[in-house]
């Protein structure tokens, strides 16, 4: 794959449009429509910033190589197959750990990051209702509520894994998290100090 296919397919797994690549990196929507059709290539900082925003490695995006699409594994579940058992808190924990019995599986709590239309609104609402200020975080982190996320390390890799009542996708990390907080796309990951155990 070329830098501008991979560049393209990273944005889309990362589910941002080029306007709000672009507003990410302080570039015109121009610039991504340029990058992703071939016809130039990003500078050295904007490469680091891709990187970061994107949640890939610099060498992915420059070596002809994989596709990120091998990194991402979604596949069909039907939670009554999976029983609350041991240490287990729920049936998403028992479906995250029936496919990675031998890792290390953290429980992370997520909440989307607000647009600059969203803090406005929430804002408004805080100056006008007794609504309290934060609102759009609080309707964000709702939104997201059906969904259950984990940070799961194995065989040297991290691997962020999402479990819906449908399916467990498991997204291979190409930069390693360090601490406790960090960003991929428009969300906010925390860990929590639960561990998923039988």
């Amino acid at each position: 794959m070329t830098l501008a296919e991979k560049l393209k397919e990273a944005r889309k797994n990362a589910g941002l449009t080029q306007t709000e690549l672009a507003e990410k990196l302080c570039v015109s929507r121009q610039a991504i429509t340029k990058w992703e059709a071939g016809n130039g290539i990003p500078d050295v900082e904007n490469l680091k910033a891709l990187s970061q925003v994107l949640n890939v490695s610099i060498d992915f995006l420059l070596d002809e190589g994989e596709a990120l699409e091998k990194t991402v594994i979604k596949e069909p579940i039907d939670l009554k197959d999976y029983a609350k058992e041991g240490k287990l808190k729920s049936k998403k924990d028992a479906a995250v750990y029936s496919k990675y019995p031998d890792a290390d599986i953290t429980l992370l709590t997520v909440k989307k990051k607000s647009t600059k239309g969203q803090k406005i609104f929430g804002e408004l609402l805080g100056w006008l209702t007794d609504a309290p200020f934060g609102t759009d975080e609080m309707l964000n982190q709702i939104a997201d509520a059906h969904n259950t996320y984990y940070l799961v390390q194995q065989d040297g890799k991290q691997i962020l894994v999402t479990v819906t009542e449908d399916y467990i996708e498991s997204k291979v990390l190409a930069k390693e998290i360090v601490g406790n907080k960090f960003e991929i796309g428009e969300y906010k990951y925390r860990k929590t100090a639960y561990k998923v155990k039988k």
